[in-house]
């Protein structure tokens, strides 16, 4: 949302600066007198809790590599040698890798606000879009990352997932090769995934720089999906009142943090993880971290050929265009209100598909056979259809809840006329 800028420099140092060099006003207008909502639940603090988690890796993982040894002959050990010799290291490690966790449940839920509440429909097209390519980009990192321990779930995890790309017809060959740097998962492999995994973080950094930027054109969703009318009446200054409310939020998230990092450290990862990798020896079952079991449910549940499509194959496109289908959302969508609270038949389906998400996390972690198989490809079938389907249809055939006139309505109680009686602040939807 552009605003005029408030910003008044005092001091000859602020005022030479920002005739040259205006950071201190794009701070200022942007993060203290960004005019805001004032109807934000805390669901909009996630964003802020993505931030904190983002320079929380960051400055673990550089200090974590410079004691790490990419070579698949010390690599193993020097994890050991980090938690045991180095100084703190135990907790750098523990951070970094619960960090990982923290970081994709933030982004899960960051990620439900925005379905729930429309805020990838018109105007925040490309706010939505920047969104998914820092998804993208967080689960490449985090896979690569899960290779450096270079314990048994990591070389085996590796080995399965670029094995993957092997169904691609005419490239998929070429595209495992280069991943492995040679014909199998080695140290061309491991020195690979430590480049990119310590790249990836910047390039994370980059789009988040975008998004944010993004966000600012068209200003912040909010509950009501109603945009802002009248900036004095509809908004608030983003600081003090969401500095506030962010900076609770953060503690509140630190403390769950906090007690993975100190009380369960390891209740996140796989107990096989911490043996060596064993080229020879193949665990009992093969799964990912908890954050990509969704995916791989769907990648598992393509038992059938497609057609001249092989399973194989069909698995692959499923699992990646289970991503990719965000990309197209706000089109898909037709309904013309953001929000679900207005829109009871879509909070009903809205409901089943997050219950369909989290069973296809329980059923990534389950062997791939009888009934578990059944179910992903009963879940599998709905996610698609959710997106596919019943956002489609029911832009054309629900009939929303009447929405309030405005964002000031709908927060400050209804004023009285002179008889008494209440006037109502709504407008038909559209």
């Amino acid at each position: 949302m552009s605003h005029e800028s408030t910003y008044d420099p005092q001091s000859g140092v602020e005022k030479w600066l920002d005739k040259r060099l205006p950071l201190v006003r794009l701070m200022y207008d942007s993060f203290v007198d960004f005019p805001s909502p004032k109807n934000l639940n805390y669901w909009w603090t996630f964003g802020g809790i993505l931030a904190i988690c983002l320079v929380v890796q960051i400055l673990t993982g550089i200090i974590l590599a410079m004691h790490y040894t990419p070579h698949v002959d010390y690599a193993f050990d020097s994890v050991e040698h980090i938690m045991r010799d180095v100084n703190y290291g135990w907790l750098l490690r523990y951070v970094h890798a619960n960090g990982a966790s923290m970081f994709f449940l933030a982004v899960y839920i960051h990620m439900f606000r925005g379905l729930y509440y429309g805020s990838y429909k018109e105007p925040r097209e490309m706010l939505w879009i920047l969104g998914v390519v820092i998804f993208l980009l967080m689960m490449a990192t985090a896979f690569m990352g899960y290779v450096l321990p270079w314990g048994q779930m990591s070389y085996w995890g590796a080995t399965v997932i670029t094995n993957l790309f092997s169904a691609i017809p005419v490239v998929g060959e070429s595209i495992r090769t280069l991943l492995w740097g040679g014909f199998s998962v080695d140290n061309a492999t491991l020195n690979r995934f430590f480049s990119l995994h310590y790249l990836l973080p910047f390039a994370i950094a980059g789009v988040v720089v975008l998004h944010i930027w993004a966000l600012h054109i068209p200003g912040n969703n909010n509950p009501t999906g109603v945009e802002v009318k009248n900036v004095k009446k509809d908004t608030v200054p983003f600081h003090p009142y969401y500095t506030v409310k962010d900076g609770f939020a953060i503690a509140v998230f630190l403390v769950l943090f906090s007690i993975f990092v100190f009380f369960a450290p390891n209740s996140l990862g796989h107990p096989d993880n911490y043996i060596e990798a064993n080229p020879l020896a193949t665990p009992a079952h093969i799964v990912p971290e908890w954050y990509f079991l969704p995916f791989y449910a769907i990648l598992r549940a393509i038992t059938f050929d497609i057609g001249p499509i092989p399973a194989k194959l069909g698995g692959v496109i499923a699992m990646f265009s289970s991503i990719l289908v965000l990309f197209v959302l706000p089109w898909l969508d037709t309904s013309k209100v953001r929000s679900m609270r207005y829109r009871p038949i879509a909070k009903l389906w809205f409901a089943i598909f997050a219950v369909v998400a989290c069973a296809l996390g329980y059923l990534g972690g389950q062997p791939a056979e009888g009934v578990y198989v059944t179910l992903a490809q009963i879940c599998t079938a709905y996610y698609f259809g959710y997106f596919l389907i019943i956002l489609p249809l029911l832009g054309i055939m629900e009939t929303p809840k009447p929405l309030p006139a405005s964002i000031a309505d709908a927060v400050l109680p209804p004023k009285s006329d002179a008889s008494g009686g209440a006037i109502p602040a709504a407008q038909p939807a559209e």
